[in-house]
């Protein structure tokens, strides 16, 4: 079963909206999420979009781009686990990986500002104290 995105279901009050049109549409097909967790190798699935488009989900992840702002410089690092996901509890739980993430890599804490299940990588900064 497929996921709508379609804006002819509900009126923004909540009530039900009267049918437009007796079929779905393919540019209104939407998918599920892709679920990135922490695993021992990394894993990649290539979608095609609309308008024959790539995107790349990442579905398991071992590494990090992390940006160091104080020098500037950017490593790629070996993630140990996910410490918390602040957009969701029960992703909290089950790790999985999603932008506002907190890692912990070999070289301190991170936060998540890529996309993994959309952009296909785990870009991330390092949490420096004040």
């Amino acid at each position: 079963m497929g996921v709508y995105q379609g804006n002819d279901l509900r009126k923004p009050s909540g009530g039900l909206k009267g049918r437009h049109r007796k079929v779905k549409r393919k540019y209104e097909l939407g998918r599920y999420p892709t679920e990135t967790l922490l695993e021992g190798k990394e894993q990649r699935n290539t979608i095609r979009v609309r308008g024959g488009n790539v995107k790349v989900r990442l579905v398991r992840a071992v590494y990090a781009n992390v940006n160091i702002p104080s020098t500037g410089e950017t490593k790629k690092v070996r993630i140990i686990k996910v410490l918390k996901n602040p957009a969701n509890r029960d992703y909290d739980r089950r790790g999985i990986i999603t932008r506002g993430t907190l890692l912990q890599t070999e070289i301190g804490i991170v936060r998540v500002v890529s996309r993994p299940g959309q952009d296909g990588v785990i870009n991330a900064i390092l949490e420096e104290e004040r």
